[in-house]
């Protein structure tokens, strides 16, 4: 990727155009914050799947030509560009916080390799990709403390410093483990953390890429392509938060969901029968366990053809759906993008008639297989196809499904991989499946998104397994076909508060696991995990134990039952984190790191997250412990379960029985409490209810109808509490939703308060 000396550079606007001896690049000025680093390797624009709109926010910028770099710089971050187009970035001190190697890649060869994978290759290990030199190649220079955080749900530990990976959306039956380079989603942005800096860097190519993290060689870390252009973000910000703030700004914050969406849900592949559904509803209320929300997957379709019912199994399915509405349960349904090659059925011959399903090299419709067998692919870089989907989930709508679950949508074959010259010609622009492997579930998922905004006029509930950067506009995510076993209850944490980091703030695991069989001890550690994470659904295959609570002993069910309920408990918090981080980027789940990133103590911390910066969760994560070590950051906590005060700073044993997950909650903090009810809004929530720790502290608490856009229109309540020398006081600072709370509450040292009304 020789670029060859500085010839000459020119300032237009924000946009800084250099010519150099052997091809041009640019530098564009986002805000005072971000800044763009381009060159054409393909074409001339950005082409971006995961930025929509100008973000441009025009801020004084000083550029200058000194004798071997040109220099750029905001109020925040300087730019040094050199020849060979190098660039050193520094903080607004003039703190350098990462350089461009000026040396080439170093391949480790000292040996045959060659003869080395013929012989591993001949005992049965599995054989690695060689590495090899890219078309795209940023390197970077290690200066020697940086810790690596984001990158997605890529699977091991929470910093990703010394391990390498690759965008290349995956499913991937096998069980995943801390060395696997691709997983389902490609979100090509991390965080680098230094003692005194940090930063955040997204490489906006949508094809194959590369990072790796300082596994190749100590002294360096890069990033790679072998096609597209060179396109990333250099993002500033004075922590972590700020960083995952402009981050957000550029790729777009996840928006408020529905309130239910954040209730329990339970899932199975499969529930196949109309009454079998009917059963698990009426076990849920029968056991007391609350639940939203319950998951119809492949087999509710008949022969698998999506927007169909099998009228055999599910018979009437608006009758099942209204009644089980009416004791508080909504029903989601899984789609699948591969669409059944039959003649007569609608699906097909409507997108055959009007060209909307990808072709081979020659222009023939493509056709590989999954679960309905022949299947072909919609274009989804088609507004038209995606308009052409998003109605037809106008049907399922119709019926009384009120959320869409895209799966296989990498997207998954079973006849081999699509090939790379498939093409996709629907659109304005020609893609290959090669350009369009990564995005392709983020743009199903836009269908999805926009079919339930058109058509049920309330926020859309996507769920996608595949997707790119950006995808928490339109969609929450969950990690995929997880195993039921302990070191992926384990590595839930990391790739969950990584997701976080990486703008996906609505996120889940399938509790319990997907593949193999749980043990009773697994689900209940998975649940006291899973009730704290964003999205919190249960799930498994058909040909696992089932993972209902009630098929296990009675203590299992007392305990799940009682982390479900502490989840509704909770609930209203969540939404609050939710409501501020539409505006703020910052995640619900996170890892300490982000709220304490000069603790050296969590940089690493892989088995204890946050929910927002009041809870603390410090989970059993290995079988048959039933004490831990918990660190607790500065300040002090509360022991959710004794109430006892402890200073922080320190690490303290604690006791965990199977029916304890330590829990702490930050002193002085205000937590808003929902009652208990079997379904968000069972209950009528009219008199504020605050949990309180501590004696001083505040807290601004967000209402609104839990359903709709009106609060874009400022159809919301805000409440502010606080909290000095004990005594809490609380006052409506914005009003406009009319079902305001009649009073408030407050909990606290395990007493009720009685109802006390508002300060004018």
């Amino acid at each position: 990727m020789m670029f060859g000396k500085i010839v000459s550079s020119k300032q237009e606007g924000n946009v800084v155009k250099i010519q150099f001896e052997k091809r041009n690049g640019r530098i564009e000025v986002i805000t005072k914050d971000i800044i763009n680093v381009f060159a054409n390797f393909e074409s001339e624009e950005h082409n971006s799947f995961a930025i929509e709109g100008n973000k441009v926010i025009p801020c004084e910028i000083k550029v200058t030509q000194e004798k071997d770099h040109i220099l750029i710089s905001t109020d925040s971050l300087t730019l040094k560009v050199y020849d060979d187009f190098k660039v050193d970035l520094y903080d607004k001190n003039g703190v350098l916080l990462c350089e461009d190697s000026r040396e080439g890649r170093r391949l480790n060869e000292t040996f045959d390799r060659e003869a080395f994978l013929e012989l591993i290759a001949s005992e049965g290990h599995d054989v690695q990709e060689e590495s090899k030199l890219h078309t795209i190649e940023v390197i970077k220079k290690m200066q020697g403390d940086e810790a690596f955080y984001g990158l997605g749900d890529k699977t091991g530990f929470l910093n990703k410093r010394s391990y390498e990976f690759e965008n290349w959306n995956s499913d991937l039956p096998q069980a995943h483990n801390e060395d696997f380079k691709a997983l389902y989603k490609s979100i090509p942005f991390f965080i680098t953390l230094r003692e005194n800096g940090v930063f955040g860097l997204f490489f906006d190519n949508h094809y194959k890429s590369y990072f790796d993290m300082g596994k190749e060689q100590l002294d360096y870390y890069y990033f790679a392509a072998d096609k597209g252009n060179l396109d990333y973000y250099m993002i500033g910000g004075s922590n972590m938060a700020e960083v995952v703030s402009n981050y957000t700004y550029l790729t777009g914050t996840t928006p408020l969901p529905q309130k239910f969406t954040l209730g329990y849900q339970q899932s199975r592949w499969s529930y196949e029968t109309r009454k079998e559904v009917e059963e698990l509803a009426a076990n849920m209320r029968k056991y007391n366990i609350p639940c939203d929300v319950i998951h119809l997957d492949i087999d509710y379709m008949k022969d698998y053809k999506v927007f169909t019912w099998n009228d055999k199994t599910f018979p009437n399915p608006k009758e099942m759906m209204d009644n089980l509405k009416e004791n508080g349960f909504k029903i989601v349904t899984i789609l699948d993008p591969g669409t059944k090659v039959e003649d007569g059925y609608f699906m097909y011959e409507e997108g055959k008639e009007k060209g909307y399903f990808a072709t081979d090299e020659n222009g023939e419709i493509y056709v590989n297989q999954v679960w309905p067998g022949d299947a072909v692919f919609p274009d989804f870089s088609s507004e038209e196809v995606r308009n052409w989907w998003a109605d037809h989930e106008k049907d399922l709508i119709d019926t009384g499904v009120s959320g869409i679950w895209n799966d296989m949508n990498e997207p998954a074959s079973f006849r081999g991989p699509l090939p790379l010259d498939v093409q996709f010609a629907h659109g304005e622009k020609t893609y290959t499946h090669e350009e369009l492997h990564n995005v392709y579930g983020s743009l199903m998922s836009k269908a999805a998104h926009d079919g339930l905004e058109k058509h049920d006029k309330k926020r859309p509930f996507v769920i996608t397994r595949a997707c790119y950067a950006g995808i928490q506009k339109y969609s929450t995510v969950w990690t995929g076909d997880n195993q039921s076993l302990w070191h992926h209850l384990q590595m839930a944490i990391p790739q969950l508060c990584n997701l976080g980091l990486s703008g996906v703030a609505f996120a889940g695991t399938d509790v319990g696991g997907f593949g193999a069989d749980v043990t009773k001890e697994l689900l209940i550690r998975w649940v006291q995990v899973g009730c704290f994470s964003p999205l919190f659904r249960n799930h498994c295959a058909k040909a696992q134990r089932r993972q209902e609570p009630w098929t296990f002993d009675e203590e299992c069910l007392d305990i799940y039952r009682k982390y479900v309920k502490l989840r509704y408990h909770f609930l209203p918090y969540f939404y609050d984190l939710f409501a501020k981080g539409e505006k703020t980027g910052l995640p619900v789940m996170r890892p300490l790191v982000l709220q304490y990133e000069k603790d050296s103590n969590v940089k690493d911390m892989n088995d204890q997250f946050l929910v927002g910066d009041s809870i603390l969760v410090a989970p059993i994560l290995e079988q048959g412990k039933t004490k831990r070590m918990v660190y607790l950051p500065q300040g002090e906590w509360v022991d959710y379960h004794t109430k006892e005060v402890i200073k922080g700073g320190q690490y303290i044993l604690k006791d965990a029985p199977l029916s304890i997950c330590p829990i702490y909650i930050k002193s002085g903090s205000v937590i808003p409490v929902g009652p208990e009810q079997n379904y968000v809004g069972e209950v009528k929530e009219d008199i504020l209810v605050l949990e309180c720790f501590g004696e001083n502290g505040s807290y601004v608490h967000y209402q609104d109808n839990g359903e709709d856009f009106a609060y874009r229109e400022g159809e919301y309540n805000a409440y502010e509490i606080t909290m000095k020398a004990g005594k809490v006081t609380a006052k409506q600072i914005h009003s406009g939703y009319e079902k305001a709370y009649k009073g408030y509450q407050v909990i606290k040292d395990g007493a009720i308060s009685s109802i006390m009304e508002f300060e004018k």
